[in-house]
C-alpha cells in the first residue's frame, strides 16, 4: 500500500525507535536509534518537499526529523506535543510496571499513573497545538514528528472520543495523516503507514 503525501494535510510520523529498548519513554528524554532504521531513507524521499515541520521537544523526535531532513532547517518545536508524562511509571522496563487489567476504553483513557498525567490530560494538553498547526497551513502538508501518545490524543480529536483512540497502533516511523475539513472537524485519511 501506498499513500499520497504531498495532499494538503496533517502527517503526524512517529519517531523512530528510542534506546535503551523495554522501557517506558514517556518525558524521559532519550535518544533515537537512526542507524539501520530502513523507514528513514525512504521517508526521506517522500517527504523531503514538505515545506513545514514541527517537532515534539525530546530528542528522539528531534533525532528524528534531523535524519528526515538533513539538509533543511531544523524542525520547529512545540513544548505541547511531549508524550504524555507517566509520573513514577517513566523510565522503568515494562516489567516493572503494574499490570492494570482489562479496562473499558474509557477508564482506562482517565486512568493517571502516580505523579503524571492521564491520556485525557494529553488530549486535553495536545490538541490546542494540533489544531493550530493544522489551521496555520490547511492547504499544505504539515510533518508533525512526535509520540504514540500525541498521535492517538491527535486521533481521539477526530474521532470525538478519546477512549478508542487508545485502540490504534502507531509503529516507529509510521504515518499518520489527518486533514482539516472546512467545517473545524478532522478527518483520518490514513493510520499507522509505514513505507515498505
Amino acid at each position: 500500500m501506498s499513500i499520497e503525501l504531498s495532499q494538503p494535510g496533517l502527517l503526524l510520523i512517529r519517531h523512530a525507535p528510542s534506546e535503551p529498548q523495554g522501557r517506558l519513554h514517556g518525558r524521559v528524554d532519550v535518544p533515537a536509534r537512526i542507524d539501520g532504521e530502513a523507514g528513514i531513507p525512504t521517508l526521506r524521499e517522500l517527504l523531503g518537499g514538505v515545506e513545514r515541520r514541527v517537532s515534539s521537544p525530546a530528542r528522539r523526535c528531534r533525532e528524528t526529523a534531523a535524519a528526515i531532513w538533513p539538509d533543511g532547517p531544523a524542525a520547529e518545536v512545540d513544548a505541547r506535543l511531549w508524550e504524555q508524562d507517566f509520573g513514577e511509571w517513566d523510565g522503568k522496563a515494562f516489567s516493572e510496571i503494574p499490570d492494570l487489567g482489562p479496562l473499558p476504553p474509557e477508564t482506562l483513557a482517565a486512568h493517571r499513573p502516580p505523579g503524571g498525567e492521564s491520556f485525557d490530560d494529553l488530549v486535553r494538553r495536545t490538541a490546542p497545538a494540533i489544531r493550530s498547526i493544522a489551521e496555520q497551513d490547511p492547504d499544505a502538508p504539515v510533518a508533525v514528528i512526535a509520540h504514540a501518545g500525541t498521535i492517538r490524543a491527535a486521533l481521539a480529536m477526530a474521532l470525538g472520543a478519546n477512549g478508542p483512540a487508545l485502540g490504534f497502533e502507531v509503529a516507529a516511523l509510521s504515518v499518520t495523516r489527518l486533514r482539516l475539513l472546512p467545517s473545524g472537524d478532522f478527518t483520518i485519511d490514513c493510520t499507522n503507514w509505514r513505507p515498505a
